[in-house]
């Protein structure tokens, strides 16, 4: 069997408000169980007591998506951040640069 090779390129990642989209996904499955919690006789009885442990398993892992997508943006935001330090810092722009004084911090000098 050949190996499968894709004809075009994927297209870039969609970014957009990850946090609140997380959040909201994480409310909806936390509502719902605690929507089908006075109906438990009823899911139990029809067999159907798998649904109300879906949504309470979708509102335990929305939790971890939480997490997961704080500390991914505090990460990119510290990269970012880093990032213009070093170029600041590069350019003579950056905190401890001595760009006025007119030397060129050679102790020779």
């Amino acid at each position: 069997m050949a190996k499968w090779t894709p004809t075009h390129e994927a297209p870039e990642p969609l970014e957009g408000p990850v946090v609140p989209t997380i959040v909201g996904g994480t409310l909806i499955w936390f509502v719902l169980f605690l929507v089908q919690i006075p109906f438990y006789g009823w899911f139990d009885d029809h067999g159907h007591l798998w649904w109300v442990w879906t949504c309470l398993a979708g509102a335990g892992l929305g939790l971890i998506g939480i997490w997961y997508v704080l500390r991914r943006d505090a990460a990119i935001r510290r990269a970012a951040r880093e990032t213009d330090t070093e170029s600041g810092t590069a350019r003579g722009d950056g905190p401890g640069s001595d760009t006025g004084s007119g030397t060129t911090g050679d102790p020779a000098q």
